[in-house]
């Protein structure tokens, strides 16, 4: 037995699932979709985004599939936050089978790998835009096309929650970019809302604060204030839960405790 299905199978609502069933998990859900063919500028756009969607408590929905819906699961558990994979094929078919080690850490990590095709289903050219349809339905919050051809599933999937009345957002790319014609045109023709910052989709006084956190911290700071904001963890979970290492983690807390950012009591660390 692999690594990937050694968990048990299970279904709700006619879809069939990995992981521990939790109903909050979709309380508050953002549908994130994009180009195989990610460009550096989607990254950054992912890496920008996603300390404040986990911070909000916001499940990450995707497609499991290579570039844009790879990266966002990804960054999305680097910060601690919880994603919920929708797979265009069976749970017994691995699709790609790059992607084991992080289908495993989608479940471990309090997350679900989802379909609504029978568990030994290969993935066809059809079933991948029957995907996406699930993918919009489970959006809460709308959703956000990050990077998109004129052709692709992610105007598929633009299209199927704008029929469902879901709020759509698109951000904006270069006119020269293949990949950016897609968003650029929802934009165009006001089937979307241009995507700035996460503000554009919650609209909370919590984002204002958190953002100005951001706004003057670096890199590996946002990982740290970003599983801080969700809740308050010993030196070990916050190491466990970003990937950053023991020694430099000592010191980003410390020099977040200089700029009365971050505290610690009982052992265990908090924003302030």
């Amino acid at each position: 037995m692999t690594t990937w299905n050694k968990y048990k199978i299970n279904q709700k609502d006619k879809l069939n699932y990995r992981g521990i069933w939790d109903e909050k998990l979709f309380e508050k859900t953002l549908a994130i979709v994009g180009s195989r063919r990610m460009t550096r500028y989607a990254e950054s756009v992912i890496e920008k985004i996603m300390p404040e969607l986990v911070a909000n408590n916001v499940t990450i929905i995707s497609g499991f599939m290579y570039g844009v819906d790879t990266y966002a699961h990804k960054t999305c558990l680097e910060l601690g936050g919880k994603t919920v994979a929708i797979l265009g094929g069976g749970l017994n078919y691995l699709c790609p089978p790059e992607n084991e080690k992080l289908y495993c850490e989608i479940i471990d990590k309090g997350g679900l790998v989802m379909s609504e095709f029978p568990n030994d289903f290969k993935p066809t050219l059809w079933s991948f835009p029957q995907r996406n349809k699930t993918v919009a339905k489970l959006s809460t919050e709308g959703i956000l096309v990050i990077e998109a051809g004129i052709k692709s599933g992610s105007l598929v999937t633009a299209n199927l929650g704008y029929k469902m009345g879901k709020k759509i957002f698109a951000v904006p790319g270069q006119i020269t970019s293949s990949v950016s014609a897609g968003t650029n045109l929802l934009i165009k023709t006001n089937m979307a809302k241009m995507f700035t910052n996460v503000s554009d989709i919650l609209e909370t006084n919590t984002i204002v604060e958190q953002k100005k956190l951001f706004a003057t911290a670096d890199d590996i700071e946002r990982k740290i204030i970003g599983v801080l904001m969700i809740e308050e963890l010993t030196l070990d979970e916050i190491c466990h839960k970003t990937g950053i290492k023991v020694s430099e983690l000592c010191v980003k807390l410390s020099m977040l405790s200089m700029k009365n950012i971050v505290d610690e009591r009982n052992g265990k660390y908090y924003l302030i």
